[in-house]
């Protein structure tokens, strides 16, 4: 699978996903970013989270994740998705933006 992302931005965001998501969590590239033909568009990343979370807390982490990426990519459009892995205690999300995710995504990084 092929993905318009260039070495370094791969491990800007591997680097920030270590840093602010825990143990267990798995990140997917979806979107326009998987498709060679297309030019620019934003980077669309999964977050699977090992466990459920306050949504507090997946709202901090959400929040330090998009902070780092940016800080480490710079001005670039960067939408973040996170649910609970399909494998953990409640782990069902039906969102159709989700359902394709896991379908066509691409791994990126596991924790």
């Amino acid at each position: 699978m092929t993905m318009r992302l260039r070495p370094d931005d791969l491990h800007a965001i591997r680097l920030a996903c270590g840093e602010t998501l825990p143990h267990g969590a798995r990140l997917l590239l979806f979107g326009s970013r998987l498709d060679d033909t297309r030019r620019g568009g934003d980077i669309d990343l999964l977050v699977e989270l090992p466990h459920a979370m306050a949504p507090s807390e997946i709202v901090d982490r959400r929040t330090r994740l998009a902070a780092r990426l940016y800080r480490r990519l710079g001005e670039q459009r960067i939408d973040i998705l996170m649910t609970v892995d399909p494998q953990a205690d409640g782990g069902t999300d039906d969102r159709p933006v989700v359902q394709q995710a896991r379908r066509r995504g691409v791994e990126l990084w596991r924790g």
